[in-house]
């Protein structure tokens, strides 16, 4: 389908851009996209597809409006406390763009109606906030051959990359496993910046829009990393895995870095210790070690030079898993491990 003269119109600004142009638009009409959640990533993506001309969009999302959600979902307010958060996103999208068409899905996304809605879509957009929901979007995108934008956010930190299990890395090749879910607090629990999910799902609409058009460097095979606290900015270049299943191990070009239980680390003898946390949480709490934030190590990896054996560490295990494959990037022949589960629960 091609631009009729009132979307020409409504579009210009993006029509005039060279890189987007009236092709770039006509992909992005004819493009089907789905939102899975409403919340607070989902809030500024489906703003922003919805007002870029994104063709269809789905949303899905279970949950209702809650009044502690308005300081940062803020496609919502006081009068919609109570109401499903799709259904008001449906509505209020219509109202933003009535050129584009909407499916909304009221419920939970689970293993019994995953696959027969995101096989629906060309692009999947998850801004779910449970490791369960993230984990079954990878597998079915990987079952289906479906690209899929990532986000997430925590306290005053938020993470973007596109997952593509034909081009690119998945998901499980980053996070082998889900934590527990109870080792890993929510926002109600630990609290987030009102603004930051704004941030983060601005830069996932933006790569969802480079990524139809194809247009630009996306964060296809990469992971940015966002600390808005101390404005630090990073994107870490990802590395494909042979087997697109959940494993044990963190695959890397050359070798293996295997997950291990802090109280199994006397079974290593000597090794270095590496807290790849905040210096602030390192004060606060550590086990011992030394201290090199993440957004650091890469410009202080020749400290570990002389070291053969090391384990990194941070509060769940998620950071030591990206400072695993910064390690082994450098040094490939290195024993290197992550604490599984971090060592909040040590």
């Amino acid at each position: 389908m091609h631009l009729n003269n009132a979307e020409k119109i409504r579009y210009n600004r993006q029509l005039i851009l060279p890189e987007l142009g009236l092709a770039g638009q006509n992909k992005l009409k004819n493009a089907k996209v789905l939102m899975i959640g409403a919340g607070g990533l989902g809030c500024p993506v489906l703003q922003y597809l919805a007002a870029a001309g994104v063709g269809q969009i789905g949303m899905i999302d279970h949950d209702v409006v809650d009044e502690s959600n308005l300081h940062r979902q803020i496609l919502y307010n006081h009068l919609d406390i109570g109401k499903n958060k799709a259904l008001v996103a449906q509505e209020k999208l219509s109202l933003l763009n009535p050129l584009v068409k909407t499916d909304v899905y009221p419920f939970k996304l689970n293993d019994e109606n995953a696959s027969e809605i995101i096989k629906n879509y060309d692009l999947i957009i998850d801004g779910s906030d449970n490791f369960k929901t993230r984990y079954l979007v990878n597998d079915i995108c990987v079952s289906l051959k479906k690209p899929w934008v990532f986000g997430s956010i925590f306290k005053f930190e938020g993470q973007v990359a596109i997952f593509h299990p034909e081009s690119a890395n998945t998901y499980r090749d980053v996070y082998p496993e889900a934590p527990d879910e109870n080792t890993v607090p929510n926002c109600a629990e630990i609290g987030v910046l009102g603004v930051l999910p704004g941030l983060i799902g601005l830069i996932m609409a933006n790569e969802a829009i480079k990524f139809i058009c194809n247009i630009g460097e996306t964060l296809l095979g990469k992971l940015l990393v966002y600390d808005t606290l101390e404005n630090d900015f990073k994107i870490y270049q990802l590395i494909q895995s042979k087997q697109q299943t959940a494993e044990k191990t963190f695959k890397t070009d050359k070798n293996v870095a295997t997950e291990i239980a802090f109280d199994d680390l006397d079974q290593l003898g000597t090794y270095y210790l590496l807290d790849v946390r905040e210096e602030w949480e390192f004060e606060d709490f550590n086990k011992g070690g030394v201290n090199i934030p993440l957004n650091l190590l890469p410009q202080q990896l020749h400290v570990l030079a002389e070291e053969d054996k090391i384990v990194c560490c941070c509060n769940y295990g998620n950071k030591s898993k990206i400072a695993v494959k910064l390690i082994k990037d450098q040094y490939p022949d290195k024993e290197v491990y992550s604490v599984k589960d971090g060592i909040e629960e040590c």
